[in-house]
């Protein structure tokens, strides 16, 4: 090879190592995305149109689901409001943070470490709106350049908002003024990129503090559509899973006489006419959404915007009985539906089978966003499930709850479970000999409580061996004794 020849190929081999350092300088500067996360009130997995519901009408939902991914296993860690609304936003259990309950934690969630701080350090510019749930004090939280909050649980009607430490009262559907707000900042022009936490009020019902202190029963006609939707599925028949059609069998906690209550049976569960007021109430929610998505592609902003769509937890249907107790640990009221839409980062039509937790929201949006995780976070990012790289992914995790006296039924109920793919150990820690073991395989209605099956027994001593091993390995650093 002679001289020109040789500096030919040299200069050729130069221009190639150059332009794929210039293409690695573009892939490590590519702006993060958008994010706008929708959380839903008490929506269960299978409210959605794209979960295979016969009648309900969510097709901008179901757009997600079609263009990103639906989680088949996303669970909430503490089917409970304020807790699990904790959980989403710092990535930890309850009994690391501290909400464990739905009683005033205003001071505490004051203090809560939570993802759009470290996203608002990142360059993002951040915005809360709607139900914060952790106490009743609307004021700004940390983390949020604009917030425009409802007080405590809001009113279906005409609410009263905090906007960026004012209060005010603007009239109309609280759906409907929650989405105003929500436009009103995705219009804004801005250079940074964005982070919208929308947690709406929806499907939750209207309660009402009787003289007595007790709430009204959400299970009477308190799920209140917008006018526009008032006979929205009239004349639709409401599906019924099979546990919700027996009373409660083998489950001794849940057959306690209860002074003043019916024993549980399905008289004692959700009646129709409150499932099709959620459902109705879910119609303005998938409303909202579906005018965010238009703006968004229109302004050319979607294909650059991660849609998260969630829920807190569960309800419940009448399975066992039950209609307002979520609490419990059955799959009704810890599934939760997970939608999350990103292209060139997330698959269309994929349905992850991996179990996705609650806690996984806070290291997800961090990794996405380039910012960094505080140490400490219970919670795995799904990014590696995005990419088909999850390699050893959990097989179980733990549910927690804090007993409270707001439901009597409830009463001394606090357990701690756990739940690995086939498997459900429930151990209620006030109510001794009252433990509860599920095959969901053979059993996925949660039908045969076998923790006093003697062919059940080497499972039973698994499952709490992984129980004590979930309890052990979630201590974390701080505890609820040492929390404001």
């Amino acid at each position: 090879m002679n001289p020109t020849e040789q500096l030919g190929k040299c200069a050729a081999a130069a221009v190639v190592v150059l332009l794929s350092l210039a293409a690695a300088t573009r892939g490590a500067t590519v702006p993060p995305p958008n994010m706008l996360v929708i959380l839903v009130d008490d929506m269960r997995w299978d409210d959605p149109g794209c979960a295979g519901h016969p009648f309900s009408k969510t097709p901008n939902m179901d757009r997600i689901a079609r263009e990103g991914a639906r989680f088949l296993n996303a669970f909430a860690v503490t089917p409970l409001c304020s807790p699990s609304r904790a959980t989403l936003l710092t990535g930890l259990y309850p009994h690391t943070h501290g909400i464990t309950d739905n009683t005033e934690r205003s001071v505490r969630s004051h203090h809560l470490p939570t993802f759009p701080q470290s996203l608002q350090r990142a360059g993002y510019e951040t915005a809360f709106l709607g139900k914060w749930h952790m106490g009743n004090d609307d004021s700004p939280r940390a983390g949020f350049d604009h917030w425009v909050c409802l007080k405590g649980q809001g009113s279906t009607f005409d609410p009263e908002l905090n906007v960026n430490g004012s209060s005010r009262k603007e009239a109309g559907y609280v759906t409907d003024v929650l989405h105003r707000h929500a436009m009103d900042f995705l219009r804004r022009p801005r250079t940074k990129p964005f982070l919208l936490y929308f947690a709406h009020k929806a499907v939750h019902p209207e309660t009402v503090q009787r003289a007595d202190g007790s709430l009204s029963d959400p299970n009477a006609a308190n799920f209140i559509p917008t006018e526009r939707h008032r006979h929205l599925y009239a004349g639709e028949k409401i599906p019924r899973r099979p546990n919700a059609l027996v009373a409660p069998q083998g489950k001794p906690a849940l057959q306690r006489p209860i002074a003043g209550l019916p024993p549980l049976s399905p008289a004692t569960g959700s009646t129709d006419e409150s499932i099709l007021g959620r459902l109705r109430m879910l119609a303005a929610v998938d409303e909202s959404l579906g005018e965010m998505l238009r703006w968004l592609e229109k302004s050319g902003r979607l294909d650059r915007t991660l849609i998260v769509v969630t829920s807190d937890h569960g309800y419940f249907y009448g399975e066992h009985g039950l209609s307002v107790e979520r609490r419990l640990a059955y799959e009704e009221g810890i599934r939760i539906p997970l939608l999350m839409r990103l292209p060139g980062v997330i698959n269309p039509g994929s349905e992850p089978a991996g179990i996705a937790l609650t806690l996984d929201l806070a290291p997800t949006l961090l990794e996405l966003g380039h910012a960094a995780s505080p140490a400490g976070l219970q919670g795995r990012s799904l990014v590696p499930v995005f990419k088909g790289a999850a390699a050893a992914w959990r097989g179980d995790f733990l549910i927690e709850y804090f007993t409270d006296t707001v439901f009597p039924r409830i009463h001394k109920m606090g357990y701690q479970a756990v739940r690995s793919e086939r498997w459900k150990l429930i151990h209620y820690t006030e109510l001794p000999g009252m433990d509860e073991l599920y095959d969901l395989e053979a059993d996925p209605y949660e039908l045969k409580n076998r923790a006093a099956d003697p062919q059940a027994r080497d499972e039973l001593g698994r499952m709490k061996s992984a129980l004590t091993r979930l309890v052990k390995e979630t201590a974390g650093t701080t505890t609820t004794s040492n929390l404001p």
